[in-house]
């Protein structure tokens, strides 16, 4: 029941499928969630060895590298999958969904807590990196490529190296599944930056080139002021 509850997540996350089999034969992300679920219960029994071959021949199956000691909640959907890595005390609520070439890593060489924790309904876009022991929070969105070093405040959208907050919660919609976790709303807070600041340095430039034109005008009337009269001769 738990399995068929799994594949029903991606049916209704991926428009692409056409039925539950497709899941099961095609789509590296549950083969993985397969091997990861068999690894996990070696792992809590303290047969560590045995738990990190099946993760080994899971990763080398699918693609995707999941530590038999991470925390996955249900639901969890991986799209694509290739190069995926969740680290060993990362932790991941339901119905989050993580896209290709994500990690959930850390900074840290240090025993304890060291990777994420990825609250409900988070979504992750495609070689977004989230390093370190901090909480994003239930329903954020990771752009693609972002790389997170901090805590993500509940329903932010969060974008760039390092990553900023582009987008906060929006009380007015409805939350609703975002591919690759970026709104086509949602600019980059850098770029904004750059462009505000490519703004302001046009008005400047227009600025000093009337300045530069009144001063070229007042010293064209200053030396006109100055020369002295002509002198007619006699003819």
């Amino acid at each position: 029941m738990g399995l068929l509850k799994e594949i029903d997540s991606y049916m209704d996350r991926d428009p692409a499928l056409r039925s539950r089999l497709e899941v099961v034969l095609a789509y590296p992300g549950f083969h993985a969630l397969v091997f990861y679920r068999i690894a996990s219960w070696f792992w809590r029994k303290r047969l560590y060895l045995v738990g990190r071959f099946v993760s080994h021949l899971g990763r080398g199956f699918s693609g995707i590298e999941i530590h038999p000691g991470a925390t996955i909640g249900k639901r969890l959907f991986i799209d694509h999958g290739m190069g995926v890595v969740i680290g060993e005390t990362a932790e991941i609520g339901d119905d989050v969904t993580l896209y290709q070439g994500v990690t959930l890593g850390t900074t840290s060489t240090a025993k304890g807590k060291r990777h994420p924790t990825l609250a409900d309904g988070v979504i992750v876009g495609s070689g977004a990196q989230i390093l370190g022991p901090f909480t994003v929070g239930e329903g954020a969105r990771i752009g693609a490529n972002a790389v997170v070093l901090k805590a993500v405040p509940a329903g932010a959208t969060m974008t760039g190296i390092p990553a900023k907050m582009a987008q906060p919660r929006s009380r007015k919609q409805p939350e609703s599944f975002v591919a690759y976790g970026t709104p086509e709303s949602v600019t980059n807070p850098d770029s904004r930056s750059i462009r505000t600041l490519a703004e302001t340095v046009k008005r400047l430039e227009a600025r000093v080139a009337e300045l530069e034109r009144e001063a070229d005008e007042r010293g064209s009337e200053g030396r006109s002021e100055d020369r002295p009269p002509r002198v007619g001769t006699a003819g």
